[in-house]
């Protein structure tokens, strides 16, 4: 008699992987995921060159394709990461998927991370279009420090991924995530400097905003491909690091921060 063959090891990169390939077709059959995804950055790159307009008005040295392509792209950030990562987490502990998910092979940071994955690629593909486009139809220079640039994409991401799964443990349901999540939404609209820049803020308040969770990652996007983020003039490579070593400090203890209120309140499944 032949032995029956052993199932296969299964590896931390091929189970978030499977996760992903699961998630991402969860997605696609959502609606409103993917109109949140595709449609609304278009609507924002609408609305946010038509209040740039108006501030260039009073803020006569005001870069308007660097805010413009700054803005969107946190703006992207916040809707396609952020907010779908925080429904997919509720839907996912409402249907007992995640509670599921942990009897199985897989550990807690590969199910957060599969379930995150889809987002996350949607999210960074629709940044690298955004970038292309506007270096192609705006004639902008190139990136003065790409590696600074992908560091602050990182850095924003990874850290909307921890706020999602610390705001999820406060959503009961996907509907309430609408709620839930608008805090932290219009703080980053309004004071990291995607629908307001920063210079065209009183000294004291843009101050107070370059404190917020999010605004050191957008920061650091745009000193990485502009040279400058919006409070000095612009510089090169070796000076980029210079002027971006308080938004990495600080980035870096808002990631740290995101993380442990996730570890701490994220929760796996409903409560009774």
């Amino acid at each position: 008699m032949t032995a029956s063959a052993a199932p296969a090891p299964t590896t931390a990169a091929g189970r978030l992987l499977a996760l992903g390939r699961t998630e991402a077709t969860l997605l696609l059959r959502n609606r409103t995921a993917l109109f949140m995804a595709a449609a609304m950055p278009l609507v924002m790159m609408v609305a946010l060159k038509g209040i740039l307009d108006q501030q260039a008005a009073t803020t006569p040295n005001l870069d308007l394709h660097a805010n413009l392509v700054n803005g969107v792209a946190g703006l992207v950030l916040l809707f396609v990461v952020y907010y779908n990562l925080t429904t997919a987490y509720v839907a996912r502990r409402g249907e007992l998927v995640l509670k599921r998910l942990r009897t199985g092979e897989a550990r807690d940071l590969e199910i957060l991370g599969g379930t995150a994955l889809p987002s996350v690629v949607l999210g960074l593909l629709e940044c690298g279009l955004i970038g292309a486009v506007g270096a192609a139809r705006l004639g902008l220079p190139s990136p003065v420090n790409p590696l600074l640039m992908a560091l602050g994409l990182l850095l924003g991401t990874g850290l909307l991924i921890a706020l999602a799964a610390a705001t999820s443990a406060f959503t009961k349901t996907v509907e309430t995530a609408g709620i839930t999540t608008l805090p932290l939404l219009f703080l980053a609209q309004m004071g990291s400097g995607l629908l307001i820049p920063l210079e065209t803020m009183p000294d004291g308040l843009a101050t107070a905003c370059r404190l917020l969770p999010t605004t050191p990652a957008f920061q650091l996007m745009r000193l990485g491909w502009f040279g400058t983020d919006g409070s000095d003039e612009p510089t090169g490579f070796l000076g980029s690091w210079l002027e971006a070593l308080p938004h990495l400090g600080l980035g870096v203890l808002w990631l740290a921060a995101g993380v442990w209120a996730a570890r701490r309140w994220f929760r796996w499944e409903p409560r009774r």
